[in-house]
């Protein structure tokens, strides 16, 4: 059953941040209610790249998904991108009629580039509009600079990110928009 007020989450982890030179290897999604209740998870997936495109990888990407376990998980995996993109799309579409909910995380405009290069369909069923954690983040540090800041556990990997991310919005929402 779809609903007009639910949001979609995404997040993405690259082998760098340029979608014209880089590839995605991992992607998590989940759906939350307006008041950011996580109504259901949607995949975590370690997306197969071979070693030419991990590779092209720099050093804080190859420490930080290697300590992860990304790297493993990616080498091991047997998910091509496409495979990805439709398990993620049919979740998505289960909960959420396209181009209604605005896509929703932490600098979600990059994630955004990523799925417009790699995943367009994807990218195609929602809204222009999305909301940025990272933006609320900010503003409250420019308009309350003497606030305390919100601390993400930063695992880098997809699924932990995206409940970091509506944690963070949940925080905002408590302290800042009452």
């Amino acid at each position: 059953m779809t609903n007009s007020n639910l949001l979609a989450w995404i997040d993405l982890e690259m082998t760098g941040l340029d979608p014209e030179k880089h590839h995605i290897i991992e992607i998590a999604c989940l759906v939350t209610d307006a008041n950011l209740n996580i109504v259901a998870e949607g995949p975590e997936i370690a997306i197969f790249q071979d070693e030419d495109i991990l590779s092209l990888m720099n050093e804080w990407n190859v420490k930080q998904h290697t300590s992860s376990g990304l790297v493993e998980k990616i080498k091991s995996s047997d998910v091509s991108i496409k495979e990805a993109e439709e398990l993620c799309l049919k979740f998505f579409q289960s909960h959420i009629k396209q181009h209604k909910s605005p896509l929703c995380g932490s600098s979600v405009s990059h994630d955004r580039r990523f799925l417009i290069k790699h995943m367009s369909k994807l990218a195609n069923h929602f809204h222009y509009r999305h909301i940025d954690v990272s933006s609320f983040k900010e503003v409250i540090k420019r308009w309350y600079p003497e606030a305390d800041e919100f601390k993400k556990a930063s695992s880098h990997r997809a699924m932990d990110d995206i409940k970091d991310s509506i944690n963070e919005l949940k925080f905002y929402q408590e302290n800042f928009f009452k």
